[in-house]
């Protein structure tokens, strides 16, 4: 198995697990609460008429439901798009137990498959998502195409991992980080200040995260730099 289906397997692997085995919005999980730097952009667009959203990477809907459920007394549209069959049989079904199924359109796609039509979008999410498109150069093209993709006055939202390691706590092991994309964070912070050039950035920040997975059976420490980028198109642009 090369590298990049590794990388795949292991990332299907603890989603499927965990999309099992929690449920949304519950506590315990990541999956307990959608991230609040998205709801708080999204409460930025609250008197627009029309909102469309595109989801890099919306799982089983954490981000994307409260953002339709936003749309409930307006108009508009949340494309979500996944890698894992898992996630979107669950995002359906999410979307239909908090009745906004009208506003979500799940789309059963690798990120960088993902074709963004130019000017389409008000507002693109991407939370650690980025970072599993298969090369750098992938994530620079990807990048590319959500600016184009952003229509004037419209905002990205990302958050991307940074300086990931994985340790293997019983064997004290350095391991090869499971993420194919994989920068130092002034590589990261670099390559977004470019693409957003010329953007108004309202968000850039850094925080250290530290937790324990599972690796085939094993207890894994796995860090990383969090990157908050949130930048709008503003009207000089």
């Amino acid at each position: 198995m090369d590298r990049l289906a590794k990388i795949r397997s292991e990332e299907k692997k603890y989603h499927d697990h965990c999309y099992d085995t929690c449920n949304l919005f519950e506590p315990g999980s990541w999956l307990y609460k959608p991230v609040a730097t998205v709801i708080n952009l999204v409460d930025q667009y609250k008197e627009q008429e029309y909102l469309s959203v595109l989801d890099l990477g919306a799982g089983i809907g954490r981000n994307s439901i409260p953002i339709a459920k936003s749309l409930k007394h307006r108009n508009g549209q949340v494309v979500c798009v996944d890698l894992l069959e898992s996630a979107i049989d669950k995002l359906k079904s999410y979307s239909q137990e908090f009745g906004v199924e009208p506003y979500i359109i799940p789309r059963l796609s690798d990120i960088e498959q993902f074709i963004i039509e130019q000017q389409e979008y008000d507002l693109i999410i991407a939370v650690s998502a980025l970072e599993h498109v298969r090369s750098q150069q992938v994530l620079s093209s990807k990048l590319s195409e959500m600016n184009a993709g952003t229509r004037q006055h419209g905002a990205n939202c990302i958050i991307i991992a940074s300086n990931i390691r994985e340790v293997n706590l019983e064997r004290e092991q350095e391991l090869e980080p499971m993420f194919e994309v994989n920068l130092t964070t002034e590589g990261m912070l670099e390559l977004l200040d470019e693409k957003y050039a010329g953007w108004e950035v309202q968000q850039r920040f850094v925080k250290h995260l530290a937790y324990e997975i599972s690796r085939n059976g094993e207890r894994v420490k796995l860090t990383s730099d969090c990157i908050t980028y949130v930048a709008k198109k503003s009207q000089s642009y």
